[in-house]
């Protein structure tokens, strides 16, 4: 019943979202209060956040609960992305997602390792079930709450996808609604010359505004003179009650003098629009400042499907003589509401500055194959790599091939190719491609070899080099001497590194018997538990190699004795 009445609050475009979706039909995933660390939607690198983040009070461990009836129709174990994550589908034609898990239940947890020692893999990839194997019940137990993938903190990443379109939707809107009485946060607006002919207070140059706000969630800026096509953007976050963390806003809006030009809200999406992110935000400014901007007006190429109600794509034409007052309003969930105005004034258009022309001797034509070479370095861009036309600097530097810079989004992956003719059979091998875009932590570039050439493909732009990686990968064991007696031990543990061009296998062992070892990438270490078979007699031998990335190889081999 509360659920319902804090609805109420909301506005009529947040009530008609959540009627569309049923409130009272799934549960909570948790039995401890909600608390979010992230919301539905939020702008993360390169994609939409697809589900909410729920705390889990900083632990793992804490049991998981099936929102609804239903039965377990995916299992995907991944080194990296949703790390343990296990699928529901219901009747109602949605399905659960469950990721970052620590481990399952124990039905389906031995289901799972005998699938990865038959594979001798950890990542499993997609385990598809059917309905018969894994039933379940609203409220009973499934699996356990931990840290795998790619998080940075214990928590439940939760998801409700639609189970045929495999679109997912905003959890919030099925009644799973923390308690939040904080209004959004406006930090910074700018405001975009989007014609060669457009005018800022006389400049054809973008500007930021100072904000003032009256701590009550009204904003307002200074007037602008301007004149011609127009754009704005906003840096605006939400905050949610027991949380500190910035979080994604629900829906955003602009008005001119009380008309409608853009809106959109995180109702839902889908995974292969989730990309365009880079187009709804001021990407070359998030990749110099680390701040995303979101345009309040579309660019070409963009297809969300998440605006509604656009004139003229949310650009605005300001006339010299007229006045604007220009609302932008940004509303959480809940329908807590925070407003900008701005008020803007036509001038006429009588340039003092101008935008630097940006030319150079590589021309980008966004719908064709092209491919340039400088000296022992080429590039080849596959058509509509680019979202729209543009000049690269490509030049090669002290050994750095510079293929612009990171600014420009990307639509696709290019071709970066290295001759390396001039290097010995030996130098080759330990011989790999680095993005050194951070000179102090190069990045390995999967390094694909030929006898003359090494590529890679990537979909960032900046600074690569060939590097050398002379190094074995580091293995040091914890609490395992040789010859120690483990009895009470429960599980074994190792800790692996690799300075140069990084970790890219591990193999081990257990008396010749290949042993399934958990890798925490964010802690360097290996665990193997010892439940997974049973060790006949006292004496074992553990053996461990572990490769980096141009196949440096370290072993190591310990004996120890277990009751």
């Amino acid at each position: 019943m509360k659920y319902i009445l804090s609805l109420l609050l909301c506005s009529s475009v947040l009530s008609y979202s959540q009627q569309k979706f049923p409130a009272d039909y799934f549960r909570s995933p948790l039995d401890i209060p909600l608390v979010l660390a992230g919301t539905f939607g939020e702008l993360r690198s390169n994609h939409f956040h697809s589900g909410i983040d729920i705390k889990t009070n900083g632990k793992e461990g804490l049991k998981i609960y099936a929102a609804a009836d239903g039965y377990v129709s995916r299992i995907k174990i991944s080194q990296y992305g949703f790390g343990k994550a296990l699928y529901i589908t219901h009747p109602n034609g949605y399905t659960t997602v469950y990721a970052h898990l620590k481990k399952f239940t124990p039905e389906i947890e031995t289901f799972v390792k005998t699938i990865q020692y038959k594979k001798k893999k950890y990542a499993t990839g997609n385990i598809y079930l059917k309905e018969d194997k894994f039933p379940v019940k609203k409220g009973s137990i499934v699996a356990y709450s931990g840290d795998t993938g790619g998080s940075s903190a214990p928590h439940l990443h939760y998801e409700i996808r639609n189970s045929r379109t495999e679109k997912v939707i905003n959890p919030m809107l099925f009644g799973l609604l923390p308690r939040d009485t904080i209004r959004p946060v406006f930090r910074a607006v700018h405001v975009y010359t989007l014609e060669s002919d457009s005018r800022i207070d006389n400049n054809n140059l973008n500007v930021s505004l100072p904000l003032k706000n009256d701590r009550k969630g009204n904003y307002t800026t200074n007037r602008v003179l301007a004149n011609g096509t127009i754009g704005i953007g906003v840096d605006v976050f939400d905050r949610l009650n027991k949380a500190s963390n910035k979080n994604g806003i629900f829906s955003l809006e602009m008005l001119v003098n009380e008309q409608r030009v853009y809106y959109h809200d995180l109702t839902t999406f889908s995974f292969s629009e989730s990309k365009l992110i880079n187009l709804l935000i001021d990407y070359p400014y998030y990749k110099t400042y680390k701040r995303r901007i979101q345009k309040t007006h579309r660019v070409p190429r963009n297809t969300l499907s998440i605006y509604k109600d656009l004139k003229n794509d949310g650009k605005l034409t300001i006339t010299e003589g007229f006045n604007y007052t220009v609302k932008i309003i940004a509303k959480d969930i809940k329908g807590n509401t925070s407003t900008l105005k701005i008020p803007i004034k036509g001038v006429p258009s009588n340039a003092i500055f101008a935008k630097t022309k940006d030319t150079t001797a590589y021309k980008i034509v966004a719908s064709k194959f092209q491919k340039f070479t400088f000296e022992d370095v080429s590039v080849a861009f596959p058509k509509n790599t680019f979202y729209e036309d543009c000049y690269l600097d490509l030049k090669k530097e002290n050994g750095v091939a510079k293929i612009h810079n990171p600014s420009i989004p990307l639509d696709k992956s290019y071709t970066l190719t290295f001759n390396v003719s001039n290097y010995s059979e030996a130098e080759k091998e330990q011989l790999y491609i680095a993005n050194v875009n951070n000179e102090k932590y190069p990045n390995y570039q999967l390094t694909r070899k030929k006898d003359t050439t090494f590529f890679t493909t990537t979909k960032t732009l900046g600074n690569f080099k060939l590097l050398f990686d002379t190094e074995i990968p580091q293995i040091t064991p914890l609490y395992l001497n040789e010859g120690q007696w483990i009895s009470n031990a429960t599980t074994l543990q190792v800790k692996i590194s690799d300075a140069e061009s990084g970790i890219h296998s591990y193999e081990a062992t257990l008396d010749g018997e290949w042993i399934l070892m958990e890798y925490n990438h964010k802690k360097g270490i290996l665990t193997y538990d010892f439940n997974d078979k049973k060790l006949v007699g006292s004496k074992h031998i553990f053996k461990l190699e572990v490769l980096d990335n141009v196949f440096n190889t370290n072993t190591l081999t310990r004996t120890f004795y277990r009751k």
